[in-house]
This record gives structure tokens, C-alpha cells and sequence, in this order.
């Protein structure tokens, strides 16, 4: 039997995310903190925004923190990278019928 080490990041007594390593549980908590700030002062804006919009733009916001500081101090502009395109589940997954094909000859 194998020990397996989990480190799970809980807000309001809501499961977020598991992670296998406690610096990479920080850095997302971290990151949940940062969000939370960002939704209390994007709440106070002028813009007429949703909770929904409010609470996804933090999260945003918040991800990308580092490229924003950057641009927030003067800096220039940072690399915009693609997030690569999500893979579909049934991408990774062989046919069945191709299986068969595949033994019956």
C-alpha cells in the first residue's frame, strides 16, 4: 500500500484544488487571496459589472498578476502567450473499433 501526500486548498469549506506539493498549495492559495482583494475593490468601481464578471475578472486578474504588475509600474509590454488549445478527453482514447480491426488481422 502506497502513502500519498495531498495538500488541498479550501476556501469557506469548499475543496478549490489538490496538489501534490505544499509550494505549489501556497502559491494557489496565495493567488485566491490576491483574487479576493481584487473582487472587494473591483466592487467599488464605476463600471457596472456582475458578481459573476466581478468574481471572474479578479480570478483573472489575479493569475496574470506578475505581467500586470509590469505594466502597472511603466514596464512594457509582457509576452502574451495562447493558452494551448484544451484537449478533448476522447482525444486521448484509442476506438474501440480500431482495437478490433487491429487484433483481427
Amino acid at each position: 500500500m502506497a502513502v500519498v501526500v495531498k495538500y488541498v486548498v479550501e476556501r469557506n469549506g469548499v475543496e478549490r484544488m489538490t496538489f501534490t506539493t505544499k509550494k505549489e498549495a501556497d502559491a494557489y492559495d496565495k493567488m485566491l487571496d490576491i483574487a479576493e482583494s481584487l473582487e472587494l475593490m473591483l466592487e467599488k468601481v464605476d463600471v457596472p459589472l456582475s458578481e459573476q464578471q466581478i468574481e471572474s475578472l479578479a480570478l483573472e486578474i489575479a493569475k496574470s498578476k506578475d505581467d500586470f504588475m509590469t505594466i502597472l509600474k511603466g514596464g512594457k509590454d509582457p509576452v502574451v502567450t495562447k493558452a494551448p488549445a484544451k484537449s478533448k478527453k476522447s482525444d486521448n482514447v484509442a476506438s474501440i473499433e480500431d482495437n478490433n480491426d487491429k487484433k483481427a488481422s
